[in-house]
């Protein structure tokens, strides 16, 4: 069990890193209102990869272009790529808050992908949470009214997207975190370069310090949520990540004058309850597994 030092520490290094993504999230907003999704997504990706390096020469540069599970990298490469680039695309219409409330429903997503590809039982408890989960992205994005638009429903693709990544990455545990940064950056800069045909804005040096902040941003941020989860248990630190949603709501007014609706905030709360539901129940499987294990083998030792 990690100390209680260590916990406190992997506490700070994932409210660190959540308001690092937040205010990634809010200088990609800004970028995309004048620049096109291809070329944040290549000079963002290019910034970072800068960064990177040094970490992919220490660990090995053998070991990095060899990953484990070559078709599995992939698939979780296409499908982080393709989520970096529906944010930006759904947050260039949206306010900041409401997408980030639909993107909070990947864990809803997965446990329901877990399911359906991986043959995972899901409890009658689970279940319940996450048809909760889906009430409160169905009033958050309010059909009735004027929220389902198609950038919505983009949001709601991207966390999918992410979901879907998030479940690639249980089966890759093995691979070394810089491993995966890596092949998740460059993979954005090949989204990027493929999108660059579609429209290119030269950007001043003010904002072209501005992209390469972007990716150095998200950068860090991958780092510190990385150490969070190995300095604490992810039961402990993960529930943090929800302050995602009031750095949102508060970045979103202060920069750009955005309000989430009533409805918005109603979904983000149903959202977010669902995924601590889906998080303690998970822990308390988790905990029920480990002492069948411990009785089965103490009764094997008997």
């Amino acid at each position: 069990m990690p100390s209680r030092n260590a916990t406190l520490a992997g506490i700070l290094m994932m409210l660190l890193g959540i308001l690092l993504f937040s205010l990634n999230d809010v200088m990609g907003k800004w970028l995309v209102a004048t620049y096109t999704i291809g070329q944040v997504l290549v000079l963002r990706s290019a910034a970072a990869l800068l960064v990177i390096v040094p970490f992919v020469v220490k660990q090995g540069v053998q070991r990095t272009l060899r990953p484990e599970r070559p078709g599995l990298q992939l698939l979780r490469v296409t499908l982080g790529s393709c989520e970096v680039a529906l944010f930006y695309w759904a947050v260039s219409y949206l306010p900041l808050a409401d997408t980030m409330t639909l993107w909070l429903a990947a864990p809803v997503w997965a446990v329901v992908l877990a399911a359906l590809l991986l043959g995972e039982r899901v409890d009658a408890g689970r279940w319940l949470a996450v048809v909760a989960g889906f009430v409160g992205v169905a009033i958050a994005l309010n059909p009735s009214g004027q929220s389902l638009s198609l950038p919505a429903i983009i949001a709601l693709v991207g966390s999918f997207s992410f979901a879907a990544m998030m479940i690639t990455g249980r089966q890759l545990r093995g691979t070394p975190d810089v491993t995966l940064v890596f092949w998740q950056t460059l993979g954005a800069l090949v989204m990027g370069v493929a999108l660059l045909p579609f429209g290119w804005v030269t950007p001043t040096l003010a904002d072209l310090g501005l992209l390469g902040l972007l990716g150095i941003v998200a950068m860090v941020a991958h780092l510190c949520v990385t150490r969070s989860l190995k300095l604490a248990e992810a039961s402990v630190v993960v529930p943090y990540q929800y302050t995602l949603i009031v750095w949102a709501l508060i970045f979103g007014w202060f920069v750009f004058g955005d309000w989430p609706t009533p409805a918005m905030l109603f979904g983000a709360a149903l959202i977010i309850a669902a995924g601590l539901a889906l998080l303690v129940l998970e822990r308390r499987a988790g905990n029920a597994a480990s002492e069948t294990a411990k009785e089965r083998v103490t009764i094997e030792q008997n």
